[in-house]
C-alpha cells in the first residue's frame, strides 16, 4: 500500500524557521504585527488539503490561502473556521456568491469583479471582506499598477466592503539582486503611496511569496504568503536550513534473478551487465514519480539555458535511486506507468520490505494516502 509520508517534526521545524525570520512577535513602526499566510493550494502543495491546513493552524498559522473556489469551499466544509483568502480574482457572480456565503476573503482585481461584489453586498447581509490585487508586471490577476485612477475610484466605490489588504505577486524572485523584482516592488510601493495621498489607508500589504521572503527581507512589508518554503522545496539562493518534506513509501512486491544481458523495462533501455537480482515496486509516473513537465519557455535565452542543462545532464553519470533498509539502490530501466525495477544484487532484501522514494509532493496523485508521522 502506497502513501506519501510527511515527517511532522521536520514540517514543524520549517514552520518555526519561517516564523522566526518573520519576527511575528515584534510590531513594526506603526504597531502592526507581521502576518504570515499559509498557502495550501494544489492539495496543500501535495500534503493533503485538509490535513495540511489543520497542521498549519495547530502550529500558529491562522490565515490560509487558496487558488480555487473548490479549495476554499472544501476547507470551509471540513469545519475549519480560520480566515481563508481566495487569491484568484473572479468576475463570475456564482463563484463570488459561494465564497461570500462561506465567509471567504475574496480578491478584487478588476472593475468587473468590483461591480459584482457591490451588487452582492446589496443582496447579502454578510459583511464582505476583501483584498485588492495589483498587477505589477506578472500579467495575470489584478488592476494594472499604473492605472491609479481606476484603483482609487474602485476602492472608494467599495465603501461598504471591508478592504483588509492589498497585494501583488513577483514573477522572478528566485534570484537575488534582480532588477525586475526590484522594479515590481517599487511599482507596488508607488500604488501604496498614491492611495495614502488620497486618504485610503489599508491595513495589510504583502508581496512576498516563498522565494521573495527568503531572498528579499527588505521587501517583507507587513506580511507574506508562504507555500513551498514550508515544504523545504523552495527556489531560493539560501533555504536557511529548511528540511525537505515528503517521501513516497511503498513495498517490494516481487523479487527474482535474471541472467547477464537481460532487457529491463520498456524500449529495452537497460541490459544487465551480470546476473542481477531485481526487485519490483508498484510505483510509477502515474503516481507522480519522475514526471517531466513540458517546457513552456519561449525566450531564446531560456531555450539556451535548457539546452545547456540537457548537455550537462548527458555527460553526467546519474541514476535514480530508492532507499531500502537505510541503503540506496539503483533504479534500472525506464520508469513505468505503475512499476519500477530496482537492482538489489548482493542484498538480503525481502518481499514486503519498505521502499522510500524522494518525490515532489505536489506531483503525487491525490488518491494516494497522506501519512503524517
Amino acid at each position: 500500500m502506497k502513501s506519501l509520508v510527511i515527517n511532522k517534526d521536520d514540517l514543524r521545524h520549517n514552520i518555526k524557521v519561517i516564523k522566526d525570520l518573520a519576527k511575528l512577535d515584534i510590531p513594526d513602526d506603526n504597531g502592526k504585527v507581521y502576518k504570515l499566510i499559509g498557502v495550501v493550494k494544489g492539495n496543500g502543495y501535495g500534503l493533503g488539503l485538509i490535513e495540511y491546513s489543520e497542521f498549519l493552524i495547530d502550529n500558529g498559522i491562522s490565515t490560509l490561502a487558496v487558488a480555487t473556489v473548490e479549495e476554499a469551499l472544501q476547507i470551509r466544509k471540513s469545519g475549519i473556521k480560520e480566515d481563508i483568502l481566495m487569491m484568484s480574482s473572479t468576475s463570475i457572480k456564482e463563484d463570488l456568491k459561494a465564497l461570500i456565503d462561506n465567509d471567504i476573503i475574496i480578491t478584487i482585481g478588476s472593475k468587473e469583479c468590483a461591480k459584482i461584489v457591490k451588487e452582492l453586498s446589496k443582496e447579502n447581509d454578510k459583511k464582505i471582506r476583501a483584498y485588492i490585487k495589483i498587477d505589477t508586471g506578472f500579467g495575470r490577476y489584478g488592476f494594472l499598477y499604473n492605472d491609479i485612477k481606476t484603483i482609487i475610484d474602485t476602492i472608494k466605490e467599495l465603501s461598504n466592503i471591508k478592504i483588509e489588504g492589498m497585494y501583488s505577486h513577483f514573477s522572478l524572485a528566485y534570484y537575488k539582486n534582480d532588477k525586475w523584482t526590484k522594479e515590481q516592488f517599487n511599482r507596488f510601493l508607488n500604488v501604496i503611496e498614491a492611495l495614502k495621498l488620497n486618504d485610503i489607508n489599508i491595513e495589510n500589504y504583502h508581496m512576498c511569496n516563498s522565494p521573495a521572503f527568503l531572498n528579499y527581507p527588505e521587501m517583507h512589508l507587513n506580511g507574506a504568503r508562504i507555500g513551498s518554503a514550508f515544504l523545504g522545496r523552495v527556489d531560493a539562493t539560501n533555504n536557511v536550513g529548511l528540511k525537505r518534506i515528503g517521501k513516497l513509501k511503498t513495498n517490494i512486491t516481487e523479487i527474482k534473478t535474471v541472467p547477464k544481458g537481460y532487457n529491463i523495462g520498456y524500449l529495452n533501455s537497460y541490459k544487465t551487465k551480470r546476473e542481477t537480482k531485481i526487485a519490483i515496486i508498484q510505483v510509477g509516473y502515474m503516481d507522480g514519480y519522475n514526471i517531466a513537465l513540458k517546457t513552456d519557455m519561449f525566450r531564446f535565452v531560456d531555450k539556451l539555458r535548457g539546452l545547456s542543462h540537457s548537455i550537462k545532464s548527458f555527460f553526467r553519470k546519474t541514476c535514480l535511486k530508492v532507499t531500502i533498509n537505510d541503503k540506496k539502490y539503483n533504479i534500472i530501466g525506464k520508469v513505468g506507468m505503475y512499476h519500477i525495477t530496482i537492482d538489489i544484487t548482493n542484498s538480503d532484501i525481502k518481499i514486503n520490505d519498505l521502499v522510500y522514494l524522494d518525490v515532489n509532493p505536489l506531483h503525487v496523485d491525490s488518491k494516494i494516502r497522506r501519512e503524517y508521522v
